[in-house]
């Protein structure tokens, strides 16, 4: 007979199947609600028969062709450029002193919501910006802004340059959790006896190694880059926009019969992503190839010093476009007359601050709320999860991984617009709870990739220590684990609270409005032009997951401040 406890705690076996619903139940859920209106089926609107007149219509748009291929472009180009960034640092400088100044150069950009990043680069490259005013007039002879289009620019460059800046880090930190599961130290080491230079070697026996374990997150970046919203709003071009701005816009329309060419568009838009993936995972055959045959030849790469010194320069020149960026929409938050090309304002005022204060509080508020609660719920099934593997020996599986990255690979505008359409009709939309779900979909994966590693890692002999002196299953998880763990904890709410703060699109829709933060405030203000408004908010969407990294770092400290050994156990 199974003695109380196993019992008790037998529910711990539903919690993956629970997680995986969650995450699985309303990226269906969506593509079924998406599905049926690009074929016609829409009632509420009118649309009681199946027809592919939302195709035709979308067909027939003249900008489709122009939209399709900046999604192509920014996306593939955004991406490779980020993994051959991110590659070309590792292979240069992993294992050195120099490699621990990239890391803590890039890793406080992973708290910078994309659109505050938008905003910050926006801010520099302008034709009135920064790098233009530090430059003019000794430099440039401008006396006033150039007639220049820099942001939005027709050819995708600025949003591939705002992608690249916030992906870096990104796969960066995925690289580096993917590095302790393999021997790079000493495969370079042996490599190098062998006269192939230090990039050479790591990028001939590290790489292929490496990249099995990290072409989830990669797959990830190219899904969201062709397929972003909130940053193509604010630095991509407009005519044509991309394919899912367009798909946005045809949503918002007061017309409401285009709701019909939306979904279709939004269907287009998955097949886009699955092409570019099925594409993406053929140039890495074809990368293999060529990496055999350059060790057939037997060409060594020795000679490796200016690489090395250009993965430098990349990785500052990505830690400080980001931190300039902030530190420009930090000075526009406060400028008064500010005429070109002065460097700084005439004069700083409070008064943009206090004239937002009560707005701005409230939408923080708002934002703080949605973030923590769903926070807390990705935590919690995270931890329930992990303890369900510890207590009954579960395994994570190759196809529980692919179902953790599948609402990071299937594009927001799919499958929200699906979601949208189903909460309105079940009278949900717009509200709080409603938002907070949806952002459990995204929060959730990001909390359990930051937190498996190191619950999995714990020294489980504390467990058998305490089991010994009679503490229950449960006692051990709050009494001994969770406060051994409590960092890496905090540092996954912290990257979750991150997350909802940076939610644009499920914020948009699931909320309808009804329901704004301050992405979605920051994102409506790009439009409009008013740059100190725009600092104002882009600023303190940067400062709320720059707080709870803070506190993330703080209340360990401070909670065992006298009990440090359990902190470097943990």
């Amino acid at each position: 007979m199974p003695s109380l406890e196993a019992n008790r705690h037998a529910w711990l076996r539903l919690a993956p199947r629970l997680t995986i619903a969650v995450l699985l139940l309303p990226v269906g859920a969506g593509l079924a609600g998406v599905l049926a209106p690009a074929f016609g089926w829409y009632p509420a609107l009118g649309g009681t028969n199946l027809s592919l007149d939302p195709w035709r219509a979308l067909f027939a748009w003249p900008g489709l062709g122009g939209a399709i291929w900046l999604s192509v472009v920014t996306g593939l180009g955004a991406t490779a450029i980020s993994l051959l960034i991110t590659v070309m640092i590792c292979a240069a400088w992993q294992g050195t002193r120099a490699f621990g100044v990239i890391e803590r150069a890039l890793s406080p950009l992973l708290s910078v919501p994309h659109a505050a990043a938008a905003f910050g680069l926006a801010f520099l490259i302008a034709p009135s910006g920064w790098i233009a005013r530090a430059l003019s007039p000794w430099a440039t002879g401008w006396d006033q802004p150039p007639d220049i289009l820099i942001t939005q620019d027709p050819w995708g460059l600025s949003l591939m340059a705002g992608l690249v800046v916030k992906e870096v880090p990104f796969l960066l930190l995925m690289t580096l959790a993917a590095l302790g599961q393999v021997p790079a130290r000493r495969s370079v080491l042996v490599s190098q006896t062998m006269g192939y230079g230090r990039m050479a070697g790591w990028v001939l026996t590290v790489l292929p190694r490496l990249y099995a374990q990290i072409r989830l997150p990669v797959y990830a970046v190219l899904a969201y880059s062709c397929s972003v919203i909130d940053v193509a709003l604010i630095l991509g071009p407009t005519r044509p926009s991309t394919l899912s701005v367009q798909v946005l816009e045809w949503l918002s329309d007061p017309d409401l019969s285009l709701r019909f060419q939306a979904a279709a568009g939004a269907i287009l838009q998955l097949a886009l992503v699955i092409g570019l993936l099925l594409l993406w995972r053929g140039g890495e055959a074809v990368a293999a190839r060529l990496g055999c045959a350059a060790i057939r030849r037997g060409h060594r790469f020795a000679a490796d010093r200016a690489a090395r010194t250009l993965s430098m320069g990349l990785a500052l020149i990505a830690a400080l476009t980001v931190g300039l960026g902030i530190l420009g929409l930090a000075v526009w938050s406060v400028a008064g007359f500010w005429t070109f090309p002065d460097l700084l304002p005439d004069q700083f005022t409070w008064r943009n601050w206090t004239r937002q204060s009560a707005t701005v509080t409230g939408t923080a508020l708002e934002t703080v709320m949605i973030g923590a609660a769903a926070t807390v719920i990705s935590i919690g099934l995270t931890i329930a999860c992990l303890e369900a593997e510890y207590r009954h020996g579960l395994r994570q599986t190759r196809r529980a991984l692919w179902l953790l990255y599948l609402p990071l690979l299937v594009p927001q505008a799919t499958f929200l617009i699906g979601l949208q359409t189903l909460a309105i009709g079940a009278d949900l939309g717009g509200v709080r709870s409603t938002v907070i779900a949806a952002h459990v979909v995204f929060v959730l994966p990001y909390v359990f990739l930051s937190l498996s590693d190191p619950w999995r890692a714990w020294d489980s002999r504390q467990g058998l220590v305490a089991a010994s002196l009679g503490a229950g299953a449960n006692r051990i998880l709050w009494r001994v684990r969770l406060p051994m763990l409590l960092r890496p904890v905090l540092a996954a709410a912290a990257v979750g609270f991150a997350v909802s703060v940076g939610q644009y699109l499920p914020t948009l829709l699931i909320g309808m409005g009804r329901v704004s933060t301050l992405t979605t405030e920051a994102v409506a203000l790009s439009s409009g032009g008013d740059r100190r408004l725009i600092g104002v908010y882009a600023l303190s969407q940067t400062i709320m997951p720059l707080i709870g990294f803070a506190l993330a770092l703080a209340l360990p400290a401070l909670l065992f401040r006298d009990r440090r050994g359990m902190l470097d156990r943990g």
